[in-house]
């Protein structure tokens, strides 16, 4: 797929605004103190801010793929660092190093670090073995130190960085790895023969409308087109969904 310059000025945009809604929700929720706030604000805003830190991560996994913008590759990848900073302190050449693995050995045992190691299939061992993958002590230890100073120097309120902060991040590595690992790589189960996994990606497609697949995974569970088209961007990934549609066989 050859990629326009106006393709890449979108993605520009894109990656941007998401940063910058991510920053500034954000800022507004550490703002208040969630003690004194209604039960249905401090719900919309964990919601808000959880789907926010996906979105970065989604950011940072376009650019590991040059999709952000393909004619700009330093501020591609720039783009990426920023993003996966802000998510939780990775570090963007691990990520990518790791992520290559994923789609040059996808779904096979010891070798994707995204999948289970060939024992622990079930969603929770298999979600930990993935946590674990990606977090080091110097990522834990950064993230302490910023921790403490929005608490002891910011005098931000503990629920506050608890309930805006700390359980958005926790939460959206649970929708990125069940709608972006666990749904389109699982093992079919025995009663389920799925042709789809036979596929050479050895992955499933979800086969959600456009607005229900941006809201749970920005069109992440579209994997299959993600695995056959690489280099395209999240947002076009509901073009290649219709294309994935058209050309299934008809019953």
């Amino acid at each position: 797929m050859v990629s326009s310059r106006r393709d890449s000025m979108i993605g520009i945009i894109v990656a941007c605004t998401i940063m910058l809604m991510w920053c500034l929700h954000l800022g507004v929720a550490l703002s208040q103190d969630i003690r004194v706030l209604p039960i249905a604000q401090i719900i919309a805003h964990i919601a808000v801010q959880t789907f926010l830190f996906t979105g970065l991560f989604i950011t940072a996994h376009d650019a590991m793929h040059g999709a952000i913008c393909r004619h700009y590759r330093r501020l591609n990848h720039a783009l990426g660092i920023v993003s996966v900073r802000l998510y939780a302190l990775f570090s963007y050449r691990t990520l990518w190093q790791k992520h290559w693995e994923h789609h040059r050995h996808v779904a096979t045992p010891r070798k994707d670090p995204d999948f289970h190691d060939g024992n622990h299939r079930g969603f929770l061992r298999w979600y930990l073995r993935f946590l674990l993958t990606y977090i080091g002590w110097k990522q834990v230890a950064g993230m302490a130190i910023i921790f403490n100073i929005l608490l002891h120097v910011f005098h931000v309120p503990l629920g506050s960085i608890l309930g805006f902060w700390v359980l958005p991040s926790l939460l959206s590595t649970v929708q990125l790895f069940y709608f972006g690992t666990y749904v389109p790589h699982k093992d079919p189960e025995p009663h389920e023969p799925n042709v789809e996994y036979s596929n050479r990606h050895r992955s499933r497609t979800s086969m959600l409308p456009t607005w229900l697949s941006f809201l749970t995974c920005y069109h992440f569970g579209y994997h299959y087109e993600h695995h056959e088209f690489p280099s395209v961007p999240w947002w076009q990934l509901p073009r290649k969904h219709r294309e994935y549609l058209r050309n299934l066989p008809q019953e």
